[in-house]
């Protein structure tokens, strides 16, 4: 008999249930191999398009001097990363890379901002641009960091369609990793950001030197939001000389690929992204994620200050899987 049938998680939460614990989540991780991506499968397929990928695009539209501490982070004014801090980018300029993000076949164009949180007249900026990459007919992404009351407001108004702000990490070890805020300040964000009626973008970073049950624990967090995210990024570190985390440990690959399919599992309905650190994996190895229930890639040479993919080799790449962009 299959140790789908026989696992102890077929007595555990279903992806209907709303509560997920950490225990369940682990006992997914558990899984052999094949029987966790068989379940992630059928999951997937009951809820999307097993063959589509949507694409995103995500512009640094106000890069480095941020004032927080985050361990991985590239843009912290803290490290010497060898980045230099620059302005607000000119709307004319953001316009001109949302329209070549649409040619190149992204649908959603995403614009993060350096910023412990927006001041007002930095967001009037912001809101303007969010206003122009819509009428190109673009879905709109923002992240800016931490919102005062009322500026998830202006997004919504502005037509902004998700906000990302992620939660990094299992809470009990968030500290361990950003000591200038804690995660009941991002927790804040996002519920103006869900108040406002704005799709919430949340998700968190593997590879940091967490352990396998603080990442049942972040998909915990995430699968137990009410509702859970509508975009699930699911980043690998990127290690940034200079930055705290630099030296992490190397996270073994499949370990990555089960983070997915438990994130796919729990989160049946949202897109789950595969995000930062895809320059370094295999096309193997993205091929992997796709069937763990990926389904979202960021599209484009640079994610925010980091490589990414060029986009000829994620046209290929498709391609060969016969899989499809939307």
């Amino acid at each position: 008999m299959s140790a789908v049938v026989t696992s102890p998680v077929e007595s555990a939460a279903t992806p209907a249930q709303k509560r997920w614990t950490v225990a369940q989540i682990e006992a997914l991780f558990a899984l052999p191999f094949t029987d966790l991506m068989f379940r992630a499968q059928q999951v997937h397929r009951a809820h999307f398009d097993a063959n589509a990928i949507q694409r995103s695009t995500l512009l640094s539209i106000k890069t480095g001097g941020c004032s927080e501490d985050c361990g991985y982070c590239s843009q912290a004014a803290r490290y010497n990363t060898g980045l230099e801090r620059e302005e607000l980018m000119p709307l004319g300029e953001v316009l001109q890379a949302a329209r070549t993000a649409k040619e190149g076949g992204a649908s959603r164009f995403c614009m993060g901002a350096a910023w412990r949180g927006p001041k007002q007249k930095d967001l009037d900026q912001v809101l303007e641009m969010v206003r122009e990459v819509k009428s190109l007919g673009l879905e709109t992404c923002v992240t800016l960091g931490m919102l005062k009351e009322g500026q998830a407001e202006q997004l919504k108004d502005a037509g902004l369609d998700y906000y990302n702000h992620n939660i990094d990490t299992a809470p009990e070890f968030y500290g361990a990793v950003i000591g200038t805020h804690n995660q009941g300040d991002r927790f804040d964000t996002l519920e103006k950001v869900r108040d406002a009626g704005i799709n919430v973008c949340c998700g968190g970073i593997i590879g940091m030197g967490e352990s396998r049950r603080m990442r049942a624990a972040l998909i915990a967090e995430l699968a137990n939001m009410d509702p859970p995210p509508e975009s699930v990024p699911i980043n690998h570190l990127v290690q940034v000389e200079g930055t705290p985390l630099a030296n992490a440990a190397p996270l073994d690959p499949f370990e990555f690929v089960r983070t997915i399919a438990c994130a796919r599992i729990t989160m049946p309905n949202s897109y789950v992204r595969l995000s930062a650190g895809r320059q370094q994996m295999s096309d193997e190895l993205q091929a992997l994620c796709f069937l763990a229930g990926a389904n979202s890639i960021f599209y484009g040479d640079k994610l925010l200050t980091t490589g990414n993919p060029e986009a000829d080799r994620d046209r290929g790449l498709l391609e060969r899987l016969g899989m499809k962009a939307v």
